[in-house]
């Protein structure tokens, strides 16, 4: 009998519970429910947004920073080619040069060093004007 009355009292919670749970709301409160849930999707969509452009921007500082970083390199090889070919340059000069004698060797040997040197700072002035700033 104890058994008998639980169960009817069981049978009345779940039945009193599933009654509630399917009432219809006001128009006004699902109305005022709706505009909270758009306002609140609202403001998600504009933290994502934030957090894209922010991040957006991040990686915009990160590419300009490499591609500062690229062009330093490039303007450094440049040089460094452009002084190899100068120094190359110069010790064939100055391999020709041996063919000649006395003075006009020494004039060949100064012509090829004046060259050198002015190669050199030709790069130099080259890095100068492509380094980033």
């Amino acid at each position: 009998m104890n058994l008998l009355i639980k169960s009817i009292l069981v049978s009345g919670v779940l039945a009193a519970s599933l009654v509630g749970c399917n009432k219809a709301e006001t128009p006004a409160k699902v109305s005022n429910d709706v505009a909270e849930a758009q306002r609140s999707a609202d403001q998600g969509v504009a933290e994502a947004r934030n957090d894209a452009a922010g991040a957006n921007n991040t990686a915009a500082a990160a590419v300009r920073e490499e591609n500062k970083d690229m062009s330093a390199t490039n303007a450094q090889g440049a040089h460094d080619v452009a002084v190899a070919k100068a120094e190359g340059d110069h010790k064939i000069a100055v391999e020709q040069c041996k063919s000649l004698a006395g003075d006009a060797q020494k004039a060949c040997v100064s012509q090829a060093d004046a060259a050198l040197e002015t190669a050199k700072a030709d790069a130099k002035a080259m890095l100068a004007q492509t380094q980033p700033k």
